[in-house]
């Protein structure tokens, strides 16, 4: 194929604007999928959970053909916590969809894309959805994209993806605006040779080819069974099997320049494929032993950086072997994972998982379930705190990568935890530092002072508003992460009756008064619920969790306590009562002394148990404890 015939592009939007029914009209007018082998809606919508949800989690590249040009198209996930998939995708392409609700114009993930886009030097072609709604407002909204993206009103593309209402209108127009692909020989980057370098911008494992990368190819072409390197982790591969996406694999002969494609590299480990490198091929074929200094990776390298944090064990701890296998072949479908295996006193051998959101967490969850059979203990998520430290020497806290930080006159130390565990004793630290979010909320004016109020509840600092229009305004606020973690945007969806939108993004580490929160049953404290939280809350929000734990814990023959405490002080507490045997049920007549006698003996030896005995707290309760 001329590389002036090929076309990259990939649709981008808020959730639920339909963008995946949109891209399933693509497919059924350039006939890539026949009406009659579709056997669900959201055809790029592969996954299950996918389906079922109604929400896009994975990117999917697909190849379309359309009068002569072929068309290479990447449909991306809408929701704030798979943005990472996203940013690869944008890297891949040269222009972008932008898909707009005409009931719900520009939303808050909306303007972040668009944001990214702009940064990856992409041009954008706007289109208006759902114009078949009742309540669609094509005017209002025109109004407002052409304020965003300073564009004019002709360019904007009213459609219906529903009822494929001017749909094959936005094909036409990729032919006519898009560029050719952009690549090292058309001099979009100043590099001109004949060596292959090619953008991998995703991977999946497939249980037949082991790893199968994604990629992009920038310069000179890739052929079936061509030796190549990966230039991050100077990993040798034979290329197995290349060929393109329809959506399913479609074996060929060659990667061409300029489009997307897939290598299958029969590795088995995610370190030697990770998403970000750049597979590479010498001009003159002779392989040195070392990277050579003129093999430069294609820029835009940067993984994943984790916003919260959980530690996950499987029910049975004999399960702990196919856990690690199950999780191992997630995270290569899943580069925003990472992994980090762990021992807890309570729950044995497990993993602590960095996520970028809740809803990445509980699809991660699912996922282990639907996929490799796993019931898994999923602990509460945490964020990370850097601590401060006077400049030390030793070596006690050398696993944390301390980073030095030097004033005029005092040198400083900091260290990243995740793990309330791993906080130093108070005494040997200077101040916890809380990670803060700016949070961008967009919502109808009318629930201005609802969303404001849960902010400032939320230790939230006002910044600015701005109205897009005379009905809706953005708000932004500086919140700490721990306050977004748990159930922030369930409750802006409540208060806004699903009307406001939400995205966030880290900003910063800000000095508090933080503290950690430690849970004592029997006088034995349990690591996997210890939690680091704002002074100001930890009455409150341990005196729900000693609640709870109450009601989960199962009652043993002698009383049990329930504290929570900060420091060593205990600020909350709950008392769960003995089962009582009756010993007496055997006695015949009234005989008091002998009754006595019977209760004094019980009443000691529920004592020396209370003593000797341990509580041992079930999987059953983890699990309870960390419902809602």
């Amino acid at each position: 194929m001329n590389l002036e015939n090929i076309r990259n592009f990939c649709i981008i939007a808020h959730i639920d604007h339909w963008k995946s029914t949109l891209a399933d009209r693509l497919l059924e007018i350039t006939w890539t999928i026949d009406k009659r082998d579709m056997k669900h809606w959201q055809m790029l919508d592969t996954m299950e959970l996918e389906q079922e949800r109604g929400i896009t989690i994975k990117l999917q590249p697909v190849r379309m053909n359309w009068k002569g040009y072929e068309m290479n198209i990447i449909d991306t996930p809408g929701h704030v916590d798979f943005q990472y998939e996203v940013s690869r995708s944008l890297a891949s392409v040269e222009w972008a969809l932008l898909i707009v609700d005409a009931t719900q114009g520009i939303e808050a993930q909306t303007l972040s894309n668009v944001y990214m886009a702009i940064e990856n030097d992409l041009d954008i072609i706007p289109i208006i959805n759902k114009i078949d709604l009742p309540a669609a407002d094509v005017p209002k909204v025109t109004e407002e994209i052409v304020g965003l993206l300073w564009c004019e009103e002709s360019e904007i593309i009213p459609i219906s993806a529903k009822t494929w209402e001017n749909v094959e209108t936005i094909l036409d127009e990729v032919i006519i605006r898009i560029k050719a692909p952009k690549t090292f020989k058309n001099n979009w980057i100043d590099v001109v040779n004949q060596e292959l370098k090619a953008l991998v911008f995703d991977s999946q494992y497939d249980p037949y080819r082991w790893v199968v990368s994604y990629v992009k190819v920038f310069s000179w072409e890739i052929k079936k069974w061509d030796t190549l390197h990966f230039l991050h982790s100077w990993k040798k591969i034979e290329a197995l099997d290349v060929g393109f996406f329809k959506p399913m694999y479609i074996s060929d002969k060659k990667i061409e320049n300029g489009s997307v494609w897939y290598v299958v590299t029969w590795l088995k480990d995610i370190k030697d494929a990770k998403v970000w490198d750049t597979l590479w091929k010498p001009e003159n074929k002779e392989w040195p032993k070392q990277r050579p200094e003129n093999a430069i990776p294609i820029s835009g390298f940067w993984e994943a950086k984790p916003f919260i944090f959980a530690w996950i064990f499987p029910m049975d701890s004999s399960e702990y072997p196919q856990l690690k296998d199950s999780i191992e072949k997630l995270i290569l479908n899943d580069s925003a994972l990472s992994i980090e295996p762990t021992v807890s006193p309570a729950l044995w051998h497990g993993y602590r998982c960095g996520f970028l959101g809740l809803l990445h967490l509980d699809i991660v969850k699912e996922r282990l379930f639907r996929e490799f059979d796993m019931d898994v203990i999923m602990t509460s998520p945490q964020v990370t705190y850097r601590i401060k430290f006077y400049w030390d020497k030793s070596s006690e806290y050398s696993r944390f990568e301390p980073e030095i930080f030097e004033e005029w006159w005092k040198t400083y130390t900091y260290i990243y935890i995740s793990n309330p565990e791993d906080l130093p004793a108070r005494e040997k630290y200077l101040t916890i530092e809380e990670p803060i979010a700016k949070v961008e909320l967009i919502t109808p004016s009318s629930y201005i002072w609802s969303l404001m109020q849960l902010s400032q509840d939320r230790r939230g600092r006002f910044l600015n508003q701005h109205f897009i229009d005379s009905d809706r305004v953005m708000l932004s606020y500086e919140l700490p992460m721990n306050e977004l973690i748990w159930d922030f945007y369930d409750e802006i969806k409540s208060l806004s009756s699903w009307y406001a939108s939400l995205n966030y993004e880290f900003v910063r580490y800000n000095e508090d008064d933080m503290v950690k929160l430690d849970i004592l049953i029997a006088d034995e404290k349990v690591d996997a619920l210890s939690f680091i939280c704002h002074r100001s809350q930890a009455a409150y929000v341990w005196w729900k969790v000693c609640a709870k734990l109450k009601e989960v814990i199962p009652r043993a023959l002698f009383a049990i306590k329930i504290q929570a405490a900060v420091w060593s002080k205990v600020v909350a507490r709950e008392d769960l009562s003995a089962l009582r045997k009756d010993v007496t049920a055997k006695l015949y007549g009234w005989d008091v002394s002998r009754k006595r006698k019977l209760l004094e003996k019980q009443k000691k030896w529920k004592k020396k148990m209370k003593q000797f005995w341990k509580v041992s707290l079930p999987s059953e309760a983890f699990v309870n404890l960390l419902k809602k």
